[in-house]
């Protein structure tokens, strides 16, 4: 399936643990203030694990207002008044890791414990099959337990692990862990069945 035909069938509503609804969409030129205050509003100790300056006006910015959904496509979970998640599904458009595509996903500190990270991976591991991608790679750094047990849950399984590989944004190193998920394709779900 084509990426533009998955992307005309947002927005959608998802529900949350507590019955509230989420409207789930594609990161839009428009949301770049909401996005800054989304990433502002995410506590320091945690955005020392990011690899981006995420507080930066410039950083958001430029992801906002070059907006590539092949490249990079950011999917939003927002409530009637503020963003309460991003998931990002990045890919290679050429070479040898085209087939493979990583997954990343920030939920608020108020949307927490909510099933929203759970539902937004759900939601582009779908889109993912969708488009052929055959694997799917997620990134953490060793302290990040809670978001390697969603994806666990979800299928990833560790890959890799490498001691103090990585440092944060204050040059701390930390171990890091490198989780996989192989998808089926069309053609391996019709054949199985």
């Amino acid at each position: 399936m084509m990426l533009e035909d998955l992307l005309e069938q947002y927005p959608k509503t998802a529900l949350l643990k507590d019955g509230r609804a989420v409207i789930l969409r594609p990161l839009q030129p428009t949301d770049e203030r909401a996005f800054h205050q989304f990433f502002c509003e995410i506590p320091e100790t945690e955005r020392l694990l990011f690899k981006h300056r995420v507080t930066d006006p410039e950083v958001i910015r430029d992801w906002c207002q070059n907006v590539n959904y092949h490249r990079i496509l950011p999917l939003l979970a927002l409530d009637e008044t503020r963003i309460l998640a991003d998931a990002s599904l990045h890919q290679s458009l050429g070479g040898w890791k085209r087939h493979i595509g990583r997954i990343s996903v920030v939920v608020h500190p108020a949307a927490r414990g909510l099933g929203l990270a759970k539902t937004m991976v759900r939601e582009l591991i779908e889109v993912a099959q969708n488009i052929g991608l055959e694997h799917l790679e997620a990134e953490f750094m060793g302290e990040q337990l809670a978001a390697r047990h969603v994806f666990g849950k979800l299928g990833f399984t560790e890959l890799l692990v490498l001691k103090d590989y990585v440092k944060d944004m204050q040059a701390i190193p930390h171990d890091y862990v490198l989780m996989g998920r192989r998808l089926i394709t069309d053609e391996e779900f019709a054949a199985a069945n």
